[in-house]
This record gives structure tokens, sequence and C-alpha cells, in this order.
């Protein structure tokens, strides 16, 4: 990976992340005024996530759903009409302003503007066992938005993820920061159209809890097909 490419990216995250953070402070209060009144539990959810090189960190978002989601229904899969969604988290999800709070991830250095969105950390089961295809996404920091984010976001299953991932780290490999401006365009226009936010069930006759398992399970052994 060329050295030069990686400090341009970061300088321009901190610069950028470091801005609209600052910018963005009656939105930062504003939602959480609005998460507190709507239901009880802590304003961030902080979830553990993985970025460059399989490095665990807590990711923030602003907690849309109500508290311990994540062990109930459907787990981590969220489907339209998730019943674990708060009123205000609705909102949220649709504008995308529950990502704001990883502006602070990339500010850290966990996290950049552009790159492969984080998998919760034991969503791909063993890290050290992935193929080779799966871990190619991990050689950049995991990103607010990317690739994969603009061409399907939920809407696209994990093997086209990947997939996408992989073409926006090769073509980083190539032309650097470049690769991220029209990414950063593009996810723009999505926030706007609300696209992509739920995931669909590949079996609309399965309740939520069972469609959800089934995909997890395929998702792993998908990881961990040999190359």
């Amino acid at each position: 990976m060329n050295l030069f490419h990686l400090k341009l990216k970061r300088l321009f995250d901190i610069l950028f992340s470091g801005v609209l953070i600052v910018v963005l402070i009656p939105f930062w209060i504003g939602i959480s005024l609005a998460i507190k009144r709507d239901s009880k539990g802590p304003v961030i959810f902080k979830q553990e996530r993985r970025t460059k090189d399989g490095k665990i960190f807590q990711m923030m978002k602003f907690r849309t759903m109500v508290v311990n989601a994540e062990k109930t229904g459907s787990g981590l899969f969220s489907y339209k009409d998730d019943p674990r969604i708060t009123k205000t988290g609705k909102k949220l999800r649709n504008s995308s302003l529950d990502e704001l709070p990883q502006l602070m991830n990339v500010f850290m250095g966990d996290m950049s503007l552009v790159g492969p969105r984080p998998c919760v950390a034991y969503e791909l089961g063993d890290f050290d066992t992935l193929n080779g295809r799966y871990k190619k996404r991990f050689e950049m920091k995991a990103g607010i938005t990317g690739l994969a984010q603009v061409k399907g976001r939920n809407q696209i299953n994990w093997d086209e993820k990947v997939q996408y991932d992989n073409q926006y780290v090769d073509r980083f490999k190539k032309i650097g920061i470049l690769a991220d401006i029209p990414i950063l365009v593009e996810s723009v226009w999505k926030v706007f159209w609300k696209t992509g936010i739920y995931e669909n069930k590949t079996d609309e006759a399965m309740d939520e809890a069972e469609a959800a398992r089934i995909e997890e399970e395929k998702i792993i052994q998908m990881a961990h097909l040999p190359d």
C-alpha cells in the first residue's frame, strides 16, 4: 500500500471529520435530547467491530433500538418494520444521522470516511481462518461509507459486499484518495433517497429470527470456503 496515499487519506479524514464534529454540535445536542425523550437507555450505542487487519474497536452510533436489541429477535439483522427500532431511531436511520458519532471514530483513527463497512466482531466467524477473498477487505481501515454502501448498502448480500470492497481496495492502491471522492458524493445522494436501509429476507415465508439465523450461518460458511 502506497504510504503517501495512506498519509494523505489520514490527513483528509482528520480535517474533514474535525470540522464536521464542530459544525454539527447543534445536531449532536438535538438528537441526544430526542433519544432520551423517546426511550430508556444510553444516547450512544457502542459495539465491537473490526477494522484494518481485523483489529477490534468500539464503533459508536446514536442508539436507534431498544437496549440489548441485538440479543433478541433477528439479532444483527434489521428487516423492514423491525419492532426493536424506536420512533426516533427510525427517523435517524432513514436520514443516516445515526451514523454521525462515527466521525469521532474517524478522528481518533479507528475508521476512515471511506472504506469497507466494519463488520461486528463475531459476524464473519473466526477472523484468523477467513479465506483470502474475505480477508482482503481488511487491508483498509473500515469506513463510514464505501463502494459497497453506494452499490446497495443492506440490499446486497455479504458476498457482493466483499466483491465491491475488494474492488475499492484495488482502486485505492492505484489512485489513492481519488477513489474516495466519487464514493463520498454518491453517498450523499443515497442518503437523500433513503435507499438500502434494511436487509431483505431470502425467504419471506420465514419469521425474522429464523431468516436471520440462516443468513448468519450462510455468511460464516461463505467467509471460510477455500480460496
